[in-house]
């Protein structure tokens, strides 16, 4: 750990250009982060005055891009997931009095003391909860937890379907590690604090792909066909060689009342699943399933069918297209692609809410998506749907053109292009 003063001079000076290159992906976000992280340490020893003349540590946390699997973590099935060059970074340092206080650009000071960190119901569905829900796993793996000031800013803003909340829970986690354990901590046990942390004290029942994609880092399929042990096969792939770029595309849809919408897509796949005695769809023989639709649909119901038939395909499909991007066979991912967002329009179901149908930004999106690209890319819902944000892969010689037109729809600065970032939680400086 360094001084303020220290850090803010190497970085000026260059000290950290490589590095910061490294992590974000190009050369051309050396002025705008090296400008961040020094505003950032300069708010943080202006809002805890007692990081002045100590040492600090600067932590990273990446957002997250679905690529492929929507909705399939939570059924023990495949996922196909990158870390993108959006994150939360953390200006902290250990607390004198063992208490934690955290400020998010943007928010109230937050303090918590290690002494009350039992779940609190009253908490549900704040920060608050998955800052306490965090410490408690940590704490009941065995590791050391602590107090800390921290000050954080993040790029991975709230509701953009880029998982801002497993950002915060990998960036807490990251945070916990390398101040009192060492950087002990592995990636894959920081995303299993953050799911617990999301399930238990915030109260959503969230798979755990959003918390491995923001931890483990890179572009990334995973198996959670036994979840205590999930199997991770990193991918080598150069977008940028292939000719497209990665376009999220915020829809500006509101998130407020969704909980149950993105509640049913687990429950309505675990009932179907429960038509054969199994507690998750991965558990279920495939021919079974298939014989069994009538038995679903009269038991939980049309939709619950659809979905189960939507994991069917998607389980398989990420698998695929993962291989296409290994093999470097990018004409087969985009077929693959296409069909994953064709799938869960019509079979999951997760495009629009059932509860506003006068409001549909994400189908419309979409619409204009076809229209606009033609042969040039395709889009898909991203994420958990409902609201948020659509996900295209775009030539890159249309990129300009595509933009344009999401932001005719969406607003300004609606539409970005984005990096696939090899590292997950990290510490920076």
């Amino acid at each position: 750990m360094k001084q303020a003063d220290t850090l803010i001079q190497e970085i000026r000076s260059g000290a950290y250009d490589d590095k910061l290159a490294d992590i974000y992906g190009s050369t051309e976000i050396l002025t705008y982060q090296k400008e961040r992280y020094i505003s950032a340490i300069t708010r943080a020893r202006e809002t805890f005055p007692e990081l002045s003349g100590r040492g600090i540590s600067v932590f990273s946390a990446p957002g997250r891009a679905e690529i492929g699997g929507n909705h399939t973590d939570h059924q023990h099935g495949n996922v196909l997931c990158a870390a993108v060059d959006v994150d939360a970074i953390a200006v902290t340092a250990p607390s004198d009095d063992g208490a934690i206080r955290i400020l998010s650009e943007g928010y109230p000071m937050m303090s918590i003391t290690l002494d009350k960190l039992d779940k609190n119901p009253s908490e549900a569905g704040t920060t608050e909860a998955l800052i306490k829900g965090m410490l408690y796993a940590v704490r009941e793996a065995g590791y050391n937890i602590g107090g800390f000031s921290a000050y954080i800013t993040s790029d991975v803003l709230s509701g953009s379907g880029l998982s801002s909340s497993a950002a915060f829970e990998t960036l807490i986690g990251t945070i916990l590690s390398g101040l009192f354990n060492d950087d002990a901590i592995d990636a894959v046990s920081i995303a299993k604090y953050g799911q617990f942390a999301e399930n238990d004290f915030f109260g959503k029942p969230c798979g755990l792909m959003d918390q491995m994609a923001c931890s483990v880092g890179s572009l990334t399929q995973i198996d959670f066909f036994d979840p205590k042990q999930p199997k991770i096969h990193r991918i080598t792939f150069d977008l940028d060689a292939a000719g497209y770029a990665l376009v999220i595309t915020d829809t500006k849809g509101s998130h407020a009342d969704l909980t149950d919408d993105y509640a049913a897509v687990p429950a309505e796949m675990k009932a179907a699943a429960a038509c054969f005695g199994r507690a998750y769809l991965r558990d279920v023989d495939e021919d079974a399933l298939l014989a069994g639709i009538p038995k679903i649909r009269e038991t939980c119901g049309d939709r619950a069918a659809l979905r189960a038939l939507h994991f069917l395909r998607e389980n398989h499909r990420a698998v695929s297209e993962a291989d296409a991007l290994s093999e470097g066979d990018f004409d087969r991912f985009l077929l693959d692609f296409r069909a994953s967002g064709d799938s869960s329009f019509k079979y999951l179901q997760n495009v629009y809410t059932n509860k506003d149908v006068a409001h549909q930004n994400v189908s419309v999106g979409l619409a204009v998506s076809d229209l606009v690209l033609g042969n040039d890319g395709c889009a898909r819902v991203h994420g958990g749907g409902f609201a948020g944000t659509i996900q295209a892969f775009v030539k890159k010689e249309a990129v300009a053109r595509y933009q344009k037109a999401m932001e005719d729809l969406y607003g300004e600065g609606a539409s970005t292009v984005m990096r696939i970032r090899k590292y997950g939680g990290t510490r920076v400086m």
